[in-house]
């Protein structure tokens, strides 16, 4: 069952665009907007062709659900005043009930399909609610991430050209949601690499701590404030509220001064890995192969 059909182009915007956003995360840990909103333009753009192929409502609809996800891209709540700052989480709230109201609307009067409500704006519209879930979780845990896969799901709703993806009953699953959810699991999945790696370098260099080893190496406190890692020894751990990664280095010094006051020279570290580098990856193996574990499914 092929619910949307889109060109390898927009596959093409969402894996550079990741792989950019990935890039730079890694340097600076902070990702534009400007990126996603690229992201969100040329490769919701490209699904527009496709859906506005079966008419004007499912047209306006697929604009709706894009317009959806553009506005979590830009700072409109910051135009608001002080005195009205609830207003904004309030507008927020109307957007989201609003749209899936619209939503249900439109599939109650016109059916889904590709001649009424898009299957691939329900698509859209689940992976927002999702990535928003995550994000107030804490299991996303920054906005650039939650962000990703926003723009994920615009660009590319479902994952119906899959290279790799064998042949099965399984296989199909991949037709009924949306390729958003398949970046994240491949993400996490992809994430395994990292404590695996924590292991090896802890084991060339003698290192070890328990379950530690497998979450965190020694590190100098003098590299503190150039490195983007936790310190993970509950002495020193601090809930100050981060939102920049300037923010995070100027607790990362006062750390490194504390520490160095009290004669500590070394102390255990978790690194900071972006998930937005996972996400890329994640969309790659999607790409590719489609979701690993529907592939394992259909494997059996």
């Amino acid at each position: 069952m092929q619910l949307v059909d889109f060109s390898y182009a927009a596959i093409a915007v969402l894996v550079v665009g990741l792989a950019v956003g990935a890039i730079v995360d890694l340097r600076t840990r902070e990702v534009d907007d400007r990126l996603w909103l690229a992201i969100a333009l040329l490769g919701g753009g490209l699904q527009g062709v496709v859906v506005g192929a079966g008419g004007t409502v499912p047209l306006l609809v697929w604009l709706l659900v894009l317009a959806f996800v553009i506005q979590h891209l830009l700072p409109w709540d910051e135009m608001i005043s002080e005195q009205r700052s609830a207003w904004a989480g309030y507008l927020e709230l109307v957007t989201y009930v609003g749209v899936g109201v619209i939503l249900a609307i439109v599939g109650w009067r016109d059916g889904v399909g590709p001649t009424g409500l898009p299957v691939a704006a329900i698509a859209v519209y689940v992976s927002v609610l999702l990535a928003r879930a995550l994000f107030e979780a804490n299991l996303l845990y920054g906005g650039a991430d939650a962000k990703a896969v926003m723009v994920a799901a615009a660009a590319v709703p479902f994952d119906t050209m899959t290279l790799l993806a064998p042949n099965g009953p399984a296989a199909s699953i991949l037709s009924f949601y949306p390729f958003a959810v398949t970046v994240l699991m491949n993400g996490a999945l992809a994430a395994i690499v990292v404590p695996l790696a924590l292991v090896l370098r802890n084991a060339r260099h003698g290192h070890w701590n328990g379950l530690r080893t497998f979450t965190g190496y020694p590190l100098s406190v003098e590299q503190l404030p150039d490195r983007f890692v936790w310190v993970t020894d509950p002495t020193f751990r601090r809930d100050d509220d981060i939102e920049s990664s300037d923010d995070d280095r100027q607790l990362r010094i006062r750390l490194r001064d504390e520490l160095r006051a009290k004669g500590v020279a070394f102390v255990w570290v978790t690194p900071q890995v972006p998930f937005v580098v996972l996400l890329a990856v994640g969309a790659i193996l999607g790409a590719v192969f489609g979701n690993l574990v529907a592939d394992a499914f259909a494997l059996l």
